[in-house]
């Protein structure tokens, strides 16, 4: 295999704007309730006794995630048809349409749950990275379209060596079971429990 190509996303900038959420929606024209990029809020703390009063510790911070890419994507390997496809030269994971029959098996194999169901077309859809895009030299539109630029894509390894982050945090699965093609730099309230 040639490259590993993923996202990179800086937890602490970003302001829950849903602008990536809404670009990508409107580039791949999905449907209501569709999303190949979610957007969700985490929240917690309280109030914490301190001295003779209270101190307040509540948090709030967002992630943002898309298809990850996976190195052991379980979409493809949950596909009976061969429809979800991992590209050998980059390793873009993406739906081939003419093969999909909407039977949803690489939704439920997929722990972040990032095919998506297009009623419409009774197919499945999911985040192919901007092939379309890349090939033309541009950036996905999720990484282009966030005012805070948290948000940023490349070959995975380099991206590890750039940010330095983890993609294990509050919120989502354990990065053991697919080696999601993620690096995130945590919000200092986003580290696993």
């Amino acid at each position: 295999m040639g490259k590993q190509m993923g996202f990179y996303f800086q937890q602490d900038r970003c302001v829950g704007c849903f602008t990536c959420q809404i670009a990508c929606k409107d580039k791949n024209n999905l449907e209501v309730g569709q999303n190949f990029r979610k957007v969700k809020k985490f929240e917690g703390g309280g109030f914490v006794k301190d001295g003779n009063g209270y101190a307040n510790n509540i948090y709030a911070f967002w992630t943002s995630l898309a298809c990850n890419h996976c190195k052991d994507p379980k979409c493809v390997k949950g596909c009976p048809t061969g429809a979800m496809t991992k590209r050998e030269e980059d390793g873009i994971v993406y739906v081939d349409q003419s093969k999909c029959i909407g039977c949803s098996y690489c939704e439920m194999n997929c722990p972040y749950h990032a095919p998506q169901f297009n009623k419409k077309l009774g197919k499945m859809g999911k985040c192919d990275l901007c092939k379309d895009l890349l090939a033309k030299g541009e950036k996905p539109i999720c990484v282009d379209a966030c005012p805070m630029r948290a948000l940023d894509y490349g070959d995975i390894e380099d991206l590890k060596k750039k940010y330095q982050g983890t993609a294990d945090v509050k919120g989502l699965p354990d990065s053991r079971i697919t080696q999601p093609s993620l690096v995130i730099h945590p919000h200092r309230n986003a580290g696993k429990n």
